[in-house]
């Protein structure tokens, strides 16, 4: 620095403002090697007295400041080294003063307040740090209140970690998440403008990394392994044992913050799978029992040797079902769990098929027709609702061969068990109606209108009827469950007895208002003398029985706005909607094998349908039926699934049935006489194969079918909903609460283990609730790892329905005065996000991270 930049730097601050009181600014300079006592006499200073300090005349130089001259300012020279205190005789007026320097260091500390001396060291090792601009105002940004040695240092890393706040925890975040870990464009900052014996020293303090030669590679290993350390029930590898850290709770809850962070967590992903492969994760997986690893989540590897130990278990028939639920369950609150969440809903859905055919393949005997529907709609149709999702999940799965054998039991259980079984004693119950299509006990499909719609139009009550083709009785169920979790309103479901053939162009006219349903000669099917056909002739039917009726398809709807709904709608009583999702693309042959995800798309649309209509036209009364069921089985078809017939004059054939005004006898088929729908006038018989046969036809597309008497095509659902505009709670969803049942409020070791209770079951208006938790302290700096509560349990147990989560908490000295949180976060929440937070002491005598592992 010449004289010219020391005026400039020196006249700036005798210009600066007054401040506390003072009259003027007394400056001292201590110019520790006399750079300057040649030139010091050359300075002129335009608003200040220059006076030179030598050891021998501090008497005058008070006596000029305080005595002769109390009004102008002075800069006070030095050419040596500042005394200390004891021996600084102008130490009262320099308390009042300002120092000046020239040595770098001091410059910086003047510019950013620092009176503490001591820390001049600290500054001048960082000395090529501060020569760039920019990380000196990212440094100085960080408004700093009280500097330490570490706080300097720890600033100095956060900046060339481009972090927005000092903070050690997240200088190791940023270089952990870097792709290449040896040649880490942080560490190279680090090393060129900081200090890296800073950064291990730190590493050391906080999470006992000390190595010879430090990593950022070794220190992922390091955290890494002592995580697993942590949740392993069992010996850890010998290899690995080195890597575990003394500081086990602060590696534990840093790796915790990392992987569920919702910004961090697929850095995380990537850095676990590097080293997965460099530990060997797997062999040792496999000389471990499942229980070892239960709780282990650090790597991927955990899940895919818990999915496949379950697999194996199922496909040998240990039948330990709900302790397979138990672990899934568990699973769900783990990291790596969405990453497989296709894999665990498949075993799942595996796992309630297997149970629900075990329960029911033990008590099935031979029943009456309406003895038959009972028990489908209140157990049988477990299974086709387990085989669908199974179906969903697989299908969603990449690597589809770790779970094909499981696939194939499944298959073979729904079909060669349940299906086949099921169908053929279904059939034998059907042959004592003796060819008479009418169950006794059972509403009609028929019927419908005046059974559930007729009944709103006499009470002067608007109705909406959607009418989804092929959403049979176990897709509805679920569906049901669906509206009574996310809409205020009641929902029940029933069913009726579906018509025969179980088509669409029969079930749609049957659900329309009728005096008479006919068929001619070309089978086609007509109400009242109108064609059944296409929306302009049902809309002509319904306005035979209601002036103020329409008839619509679902997807001019769903494109309607606000004002289009009222102007269709407006002075509408009966509305009839015709939504076809599930039919439309299992009735093709290339796109059958998507009919389950058409399942859960056509859920997706019946709610916003339902949604726009309670919003925009404010629907009360709204009723969702099908037109048929489905029999789907993914597997191919094999000879002794067709039925031969033939060549058959003047009928109509199909798959699944055959209409015909000739007698015929056919093995292995069930015939109706179609009277229960044209009366009494008529000879068109239904002939139809038994169980779920279908009859050889040629072309492809044959798993997906429906037409014929089984219980899947033939039980059709009858949803009732009715919106709730009230301002009642009675109707209104709500999530579960969740309390925290432990009575202490008081934490006093490192590891402390807290119980919550759901307050509720899960049931109708009651819905689950998500709920991340972790302590906090005063300044909301997380201090422990993070647990997750999945509150969604139908039980009227207690037991079932309480948590027991283990918190560790950061190894640092804890303050018993101060307030800590418990924080209970609803993650699903956007704004209002925190559930509870519950003030805690922390009181742990002495600090031991000794986990006994």
């Amino acid at each position: 620095m010449d004289l010219a930049q020391i005026k400039t730097l020196l006249e700036d601050t005798f210009s600066k403002e007054l401040s506390e009181g003072k009259k003027r600014h007394i400056v001292f300079w201590y110019d520790d090697d006399g750079e300057f006592k040649e030139d010091i006499d050359e300075l002129n200073l335009e608003n200040a007295k220059i006076i030179k300090l030598s050891k021998n005349n501090y008497f005058y130089v008070k006596y000029q400041l305080e005595k002769v001259d109390t009004n102008s300012n002075y800069l006070i020279y030095a050419p040596f080294e500042k005394p200390s205190p004891k021996e600084n005789y102008l130490l009262d007026v320099l308390k009042y003063s300002m120092e000046f320097s020239t040595d770098k260091a001091a410059v910086i500390m003047r510019d950013l307040n620092i009176s503490d001396d001591s820390l001049k060291i600290v500054f001048r090792k960082y000395i090529k740090f501060f020569n760039n601009k920019d990380r000196y105002k990212i440094f100085k940004g960080y408004e700093i209140e009280r500097y330490t040695e570490e706080t300097v240092d720890v600033a100095v890393l956060s900046a060339l970690c481009r972090l927005p706040y000092p903070d050690f925890d997240e200088c190791l975040r940023v270089l952990l998440m870097e792709e290449d870990l040896k040649n880490n464009k942080y560490i190279e900052a680090i090393e060129k403008f900081g200090r890296l014996d800073v950064l291990w020293k730190l590493a050391d303090k906080y999470y006992g990394y000390n190595d010879k030669e430090p990593t950022l590679e070794k220190l992922a290993v390091f955290m890494l392994v002592t995580n697993v350390a942590y949740s392993l029930n069992g010996e850890i590898p010998e290899t690995w044992r080195k890597y575990v850290s003394s500081r086990k709770a602060d590696c534990v809850v840093f790796l915790s913050n990392f992987m569920n962070h919702s910004l961090y967590s697929a850095f995380y992903d990537r850095l676990a799978n590097s080293m997965e492969e460099k530990l060997k994760v797997r062999e040792y997986i496999d000389n471990w029992e499942m229980e070892d690893y239960i709780n282990c989540d650090t790597f991927k590897a955990f899940d895919e040797a818990i999915i496949k130990k379950i697999k194996e278990q199922l496909l040998i028939s240990i039948g330990e079902f709900e302790r397979y639920r138990d672990i899934i369950q568990a699973r769900r609150t783990k990291h790596w769990y969405n990453l497989f969440k296709s894999e665990y809903e498949c075993i799942y859905w595996a796992i309630e098929l297997f149970d629900c055919w075990k329960n029911i393949s033990q008590n099935m005997r031979q029943y009456t027709p309406l003895e038959f529907i009972e028990r489908y709609t209140e157990q049988y149709y477990r299974l086709d609702t387990a085989y669908r999702k199974f179906y969903a999940s697989f299908d969603r799965i990449q690597n589809k061969e770790l779970l094909m054998e499981l696939k194939e039991k499944v298959e073979n259980t729904y079909v060669n068990g349940y299906l086949n079984i099921l169908s053929i004693k279904w059939s034998d119950s059907l042959e004592t109606l003796n060819g008479n299509w009418k169950i006794p006990g059972m509403v009609m499909q028929k019927d419908f209108y005046s059974t559930y719609i007729k009944p709103f139009e006499s009470r002067g009550e608007r109705v909406f009827v959607v009418i989804s083709d092929a959403l049979r009785y176990e897709a509805a169920r679920e569906f049901c469950d669906m509206l009574n979790k996310e809409r205020k309103g009641s929902c029940d479901i029933v069913f009726m007895q579906g018509s025969i053939p179980s088509s669409t162009n029969i079930g749609m006219a049957a659900l329309l208002p009728h005096k008479a349903i006919t068929i001619d000669e070309d089978y086609k099917v007509y109400v009242d003398g109108i064609s059944s056909e296409g929306t302009d002739n049902r809309n002509k039917i319904l306005n035979n029985y209601s002036q103020e009726s329409i008839a619509i398809q679902y997807e001019d709807v769903i494109e309607m706005k606000r004002d289009d709904f009222r102007k269709t709608f407006g002075g509408k009583d009966l509305i009839y909607i015709y939504h076809n999702t599930i039919d439309a693309r299992g009735d093709h042959a290339q796109t059958e094998r998507e009919v389950f995800d058409a399942v859960e798309e056509a859920f997706e649309e019946l709610k916003v349908l339902i949604n726009n209509l309670v919003n925009n036209v404010t629907a009360t009364n709204i009723i969702i039926t099908a037109d048929h069921g489905f029999i789907y089985k993914r597997g191919d078809l094999i000879e002794s699934d067709k039925v031969a017939k033939g060549s058959i004059e003047d009928a109509y054939e199909n798959r699944r049935f055959v209409l015909s005004t000739k007698p015929l006898e056919l093995e292995g088929t069930l015939t109706f006489s179609m009277e229960y729908l044209l009366g009494p006038d008529t000879n068109l018989n239904f002939i139809t194969p038994r169980g779920v046969n279908r009859f050889k036809v040629q072309g492809a597309g044959a798993n997906y079918v429906h037409g014929g008497t089984s219980l899947q095509e033939i039980i059709i659902p009858v949803v009732i909903f009715k919106n709730d505009r009230s301002k009642s709670s009675k109707n209104e969803v709500k999530k579960v609460d969740v309390k925290l049942t432990s009575i202490t409020r008081k934490i006093t070791n490192t590891i402390s283990y807290l119980e919550f209770f759901q307050t509720e079951k899960i049931e109708d208006k009651r819905i689950p609730l998500r709920l991340k938790v972790y302590f906090v302290d005063e300044d909301g700096n997380r201090i422990s790892n993070e647990n997750i509560i999945i509150a969604d349990s139908k039980s009227e147990t207690y037991e079932d329905r309480s948590f027991r989560e283990k918190f560790v908490l950061k190894n640092r000295k804890y303050d018993k005065t101060k307030k800590y949180y418990l924080i209970m976060e609803d993650e699903e929440e956007t704004v209002e996000k925190i559930y509870d937070k519950i003030p805690f002491i922390i009181d742990i005598a002495i600090s031991n991270d000794d986990f006994g592992f």
